[in-house]
């Protein structure tokens, strides 16, 4: 197996995973900061309280985004699966 379908195969699973992981990942970030702006203005500065909105808000966009984050795992899939043969020989 050449080096550079090695390289291109993880290259692409790399990019699937953080395709993935980006909407959940972007949500978590700005809930934090909005819950930290809050937390400087009210001088609150409690760290359990962080985490359950982000934890509610990266819920929803998991549940939100899992029928596109399925067929973007299925596309991966069956792309691999399809080259498979060409793997071989």
């Amino acid at each position: 197996m050449p080096y550079a379908l090695v390289v291109d195969l993880a290259r692409h699973a790399i990019l699937t995973a953080v395709l993935l992981a980006a909407p959940m990942l972007a949500t978590a970030l700005v809930v934090g900061l909005v819950v930290s702006v809050i937390q400087a203005l009210t001088q609150v500065q409690e760290q359990t309280l962080t985490f359950v909105p982000k934890l509610l808000a990266v819920a929803i966009v998991f549940l939100l985004a899992l029928p596109w984050m399925l067929q973007v795992i299925v596309r991966y899939a069956a792309e691999l699966f399809r080259g498979i043969p060409g793997l071989v020989s």
